[in-house]
């Protein structure tokens, strides 16, 4: 299941249905208007392994890494989202669900890096593996 911050525009929501790529955005499908951010983690744990989507910097964070799921930071302008969600979705080192998982991972123009329940060390992804 892929889960959407509220901070992300509904265009961007749009996009991605019309890419037939199921979403869940919070307080319109999902939680509720305005959560906080200490509430969207056990909000995520209530969920099977979802991957969650914000623009959020604070969710960026090592100890946030869970096995039950999946947190991506994108760190684009709003009206970038949907494209870097797909892109992200299609790379070959996090196409599938179980690649995802233990992860809290950030998105830039330039690279994606990722902490990992895993790993003691940030890691840097080009997006050249994207498939």
């Amino acid at each position: 299941m892929n889960i959407l911050d509220e901070n992300l525009p509904s265009n961007q929501v749009a996009l991605l249905e019309s890419w037939r790529i199921h979403v869940k955005q919070i307080s319109v499908n999902i939680g509720r208007r305005g959560m906080s951010d200490e509430e969207i983690i056990p909000l995520l744990l209530q969920n099977h392994l979802p991957t969650f989507f914000t623009r959020d910097k604070g969710f960026y964070k090592r100890e946030l890494c869970h096995s039950g799921y999946c947190i991506v930071v994108l760190a684009v302008e709003k009206d970038e989202a949907a494209s870097f969600i797909r892109r992200l979705l299609r790379h070959s080192a996090l196409r599938t669900r179980s690649k995802r998982m233990g992860k809290v991972i950030r998105v830039s123009r330039a690279k994606v890096s990722v902490w990992a329940t895993s790993k003691q060390h940030e890691i840097d992804i080009g997006w050249f593996q994207v498939a």
